[in-house]
This record gives C-alpha cells, structure tokens and sequence, in this order.
C-alpha cells in the first residue's frame, strides 16, 4: 500500500491539469444521470478496496467537526464538549474545528477507527464520490484525488466512462 500511496502524489500531479479541465468542462454541462454514474463508480471501486489497508485520509488530512459532531463523540468519551475542544481540536483560517494534529489521534495502528460508530460527518462521507449533485463539489473531488487512491481510480474511470 506504501507503494501505491508514493506514486499516488505523482500520478496525482501529472493528471493535475487534465483534471482540472475535465472538471470545468463537468461543472458547464454535467450529464443528467452524473449522480447514478457517480454512484455505480464509488461503488464499483469500493467494493475491491479496502480503506483499512491505506487511512490515507487520517494520516494526512483533518475533517470539519460540526456541533453535532462535537456533542455525539464527547459525550461518547464521556467529556464535556468544552473538554474535547479543548484536548483535540482547533479554530482554523475558516472558523470551522479541525484537529490539532495529524495523524487523527482517534487512528490506531491497524488503522480502524477508536470512534467509528460516532465519528464526524465528515468522515462517514469521505471521499464524497457518491454525494448528490456531484458537479458542485469537484473542487473537493480535486483535492482528495492525491489523499485518497480510491478517489484517484474513479476519476480515471469516470474520464473513460463520460468523456467530455
């Protein structure tokens, strides 16, 4: 997996531009089935990967907590909400909680999750390939392309499968 995730960057960077281009031309005429695609890839693609061989995404990059977020997985841990602000989390240059450190603190060594069951949204949803109305959130398709090598192949399927 180490492997894949150091040619991911590169792949991630020579493809940069192409899908870039590829992703504007999708934001100015989307197909009208782009959210079944969208689907039928994440979960083509999902069911041959296995996110606990990577956690790319918990070791590198640090999801939104909502308040609800904060409510469910302290009360979880049993903490106040003040409490678990205060012990993993930060305000960042957008005034949303992000954690303080990367890797995720809640990321054990096997790579599962210590708060599964309640981790924030944000996680639950990552990497947002089977969202609704997917043409307006390729700007986060874009950014997680060299995190995630899921992300990565259903880009390149969805490339092949609606060529703009």
């Amino acid at each position: 997996m180490k492997e894949i995730l150091n040619n991911l960057n590169k792949l991630a960077k020579d493809k940069q531009v192409e899908n870039k281009k590829y992703f504007d031309k999708l934001k100015k005429k989307a197909p009208k089935n782009l959210d079944y695609i969208m689907q039928d890839l994440h979960d083509a693609e999902f069911e041959k990967t296995d996110c606990l061989q990577c956690a790319n995404c918990c070791k590198t990059t640090g999801p939104l907590f909502t308040s609800a977020d904060i409510e469910r997985i302290s009360k979880h841990l049993r903490q106040k909400p003040q409490q678990f602000i205060e012990q993993y989390l930060r305000i960042d240059e957008d005034n949303d909680y992000v954690l303080q450190k990367v890797p995720c603190s809640f990321l054990d060594t096997d790579n599962t999750c210590f708060i599964y069951d309640v981790r924030p949204k944000a996680c639950r949803e990552f990497p947002h390939t089977d969202r609704k109305k997917f043409q307006q959130i390729t700007n986060i398709t874009l950014k997680n392309i060299p995190i995630c090598p899921a992300v990565y192949n259903i880009v390149e399927e969805m490339k092949k499968k609606m060529p703009l």
